[in-house]
């Protein structure tokens, strides 16, 4: 939570040699570290999820783990407090050990505070947050802004132990910190009440979350955090689109939630609009806008708001096995944490592995790939059909270019085009968190365990192949072809529509504002006329993909013909599916429905309307229509 001055210490002292002793009595193999690296961070978890004390879950029923039941005197402690809690631990940091600089940022931290009482410490450790930093005291209690930048040094040897408790406040915890002070303004009057053990007392009843992750965030929540954030970010000149593309889309938001609350009717439109906002702030530039916490507005946005507004208990299990290795809430680098200036270094247990066949999270997920308007969502709207199938809902724009350095903003505007290399530890570990927590099936539901077998397509995923494949090891490509004459006929009547914009402001760019994906070599193409542009785009996205594909083993992917799915969609989708080790329960009527991209009704012969600028640019796209139809052909042997 934000605070006003970066430390506030509540006016209660409590006993902290009592404490220690109880600490001591605890059985130690509860104590667990908390990242994958011995780097003198441990914990012993007193609060969590169903009181599974090998969690760190941070959402979903808060209950007393066994090892709190065992500390009388540290329920009292947080009796003393009145509040409703949230996660609880212990935390412990070696001797000559350190928290790194972090900002904390996930929805949790929004609304919670952390209550530090240290119970074992020294003058040697300092506390640092923002500007301030303080030596916080055995058995005193303090809060601090989490919102801030902050980190915890242990320039001794001697370990240092804090209780560390999570809460949203309660009436007397508000009493409370109204009483608080920060270092430097306690005067002699200030004297903070001592609280003894009461050896004998009955356990106290102690209030602990049960709900605290919506379903499906209110529109008066969501814009809460929406004025929040805009006014933490620094003043720039692309602010105000970006705060009218917001209002716009809590408006749409509020409108959707008045027709279906939090209930499971109105899940695919909800995604359908999170999906549509995210591009359209990448495309308004809002990944260069940022923080006065030195962090991504964007990121922030994505990981405090959009990624947590259509939120499953799936969705929130999953976060808690993030948090376990290293990117959960906490003291530490965790879930919406940048550290800083360090990166993450820990990966949640879900990082891609490498040995075939042994992906924990993703079972061959399926990657349907092609130039824009060759009639990928139409395919992908039939195959999510298939049972056992999992899928995004919709084009991944947002969830793939929402990661720190994935945008082309972040890449100077070079193209849309990504590499292995760019799948770092770090990016394939968020990519594939953000992937299964969008991820729902025919009917709608999220995943109930993993491995999974996922669908998606995006048309920008064309320049994308070696990248995908190093986060997604079992990764198999569906390549479908049209006959570029179509294709590019309606990207030239997507170009005018204006309805494929991505990137308003692309620099350098003269022509009319760029559309669908940024291809290499796209400069080349500035103030020629639009049957050129597309022509070359067409055309570029193509050779990449081929030449993407030669580099992949041969029986990891598949060229379809969009007219012969669309001649024999049953006849194709049960080659296809038998390809992809999946089952087909559906009958396809001769005529398949409009996909949700049609602009107008489909007609082979519709190119013809721009036929001469098509055929006058042949010498641009032939070659590589020539290629992709000799793949085709070996296909249909």
């Amino acid at each position: 939570m934000k605070l006003q001055v970066p430390f506030l210490q509540l006016p209660v002292q409590f006993d902290a040699a009592a404490l220690a002793a109880e600490v001591a009595a605890v059985d130690p193999r509860w104590w667990r570290g908390r990242t994958q690296q011995d780097d003198g961070n441990s914990a012993l978890t007193l609060v969590t999820t169903h009181g599974d004390p090998d969690s760190d879950e941070l959402s979903g029923p808060m209950r007393p783990t066994p090892a709190l039941q065992q500390c009388p005197y540290m329920m009292q402690v947080l009796e003393t407090l009145g509040a409703t809690w949230g996660r609880a631990r212990l935390m412990r940091l070696n001797g000559q050990a350190e928290v790194r600089a972090h900002v904390d940022i996930n929805y949790y931290w929004r609304e919670h505070m952390r209550v530090h009482v240290p119970i074992v410490t020294t003058p040697d450790v300092r506390f640092q947050c923002g500007e301030g930093e303080v030596n916080m005291g055995a058995g005193e209690c303090w809060i601090f802004d989490t919102w801030r930048r902050h980190r915890v040094l242990n320039a001794g040897q001697e370990t240092r132990i804090h209780l560390v408790a999570d809460t949203v406040g309660g009436e007397r915890f508000w009493d409370l910190l109204a009483q608080a002070r920060p270092p430097g303004q306690r005067g002699p009057e200030w004297q903070p009440r001592l609280v003894p053990p009461q050896p004998g007392k009955p356990a106290p009843v102690l209030d602990f979350e049960t709900f605290n992750a919506p379903k499906v965030m209110s529109p008066w929540e969501l814009r809460e955090h929406i004025v929040f954030l805009l006014g933490e970010t620094v003043p720039d000149p692309r602010l105000g689109p970006i705060q009218q593309a917001l209002l716009r889309f809590s408006r749409r938001w509020q409108a959707l939630w008045a027709a279906f609350g939090d209930s499971g009717e109105g899940l695919a439109r909800y995604r359908r609009l999170l999906d549509g906002v995210g591009a359209e702030l990448e495309a308004l530039g809002a990944g260069q806008l940022g923080l006065k916490n030195e962090l991504g507005f964007l990121q922030v946005l994505h990981v405090q708001v959009l990624g947590m507004a259509l939120a499953t208990p799936a969705d929130q299990e999953d976060e808690s096995r993030l948090d376990r290795h290293g990117y959960g809430g906490g003291e530490g680098v965790h879930a919406g944490a940048m550290a800083v200036p360090e990166p993450v270094e820990a990966a949640p247990a879900q990082a891609p592995v490498r040995r075939a066949g042994s992906d924990p999270l993703f079972e061959r997920p399926l990657f349907i790939v092609s130039p824009p308007r060759s009639g990928s969502t139409l395919l992908f709207e039939t195959l999510a059909q298939a049972p056992g199938l999992y899928s995004p809902g919709d084009e991944s724009h947002a969830l793939i270019e929402g990661v720190p350095g994935l945008a082309p903003a972040a890449r100077g505007y070079e193209s849309n085009r990504l590499l292995a290399g760019d799948a770092t530890p770090q990016v394939a570990a968020a990519l594939r968190e953000r992937f299964f927590r969008s991820l729902r099936d025919r009917e709608g539901r999220a995943p109930s365990g993993a491995p999974v077998r996922m669908l998606e397509k995006t048309p920008k995923n064309a320049l994308r192949i070696p990248f995908l494949r190093a986060v997604f090891p079992e990764a198999r490509f569906v390549f479908l072809y049209r006959d570029p004459r179509q294709v590019l006929g309606s990207m030239i009547d997507g170009w005018n529509s204006g309805n494929f914009r991505m990137y308003p402001q692309l620099p350098g760019w003269q022509g009319p504002t760029w559309s669908f994906l940024l291809t290499p070599g796209w400069r080349e193409t500035s103030g020629q006329p639009l049957e050129v542009v597309v022509a070359k785009q067409w055309a570029s996205a193509v050779q990449v993909l081929l030449d993407d594909l030669m580099e992949l083993p041969v029986d990891s992917w598949i060229a379809i013909d969009h007219a012969g799915f669309v001649a024999d969609p049953q006849g194709r989708m049960e080659r296809l599916c038998a390809w992809a080790g999946l089952d087909w329960d559906r009958r396809l009527g001769a005529q398949l429905p409009l996909s949700r991209y049609t602009l107008t009704a489909p007609d082979p012969q519709k190119w013809r309307r721009h036929e001469a600028g098509i055929e006058a640019n042949r010498a641009a796209w032939e070659a590589q229509a020539e290629r992709a139809q000799a793949l085709l052909a070996k296909f249909a042997r």
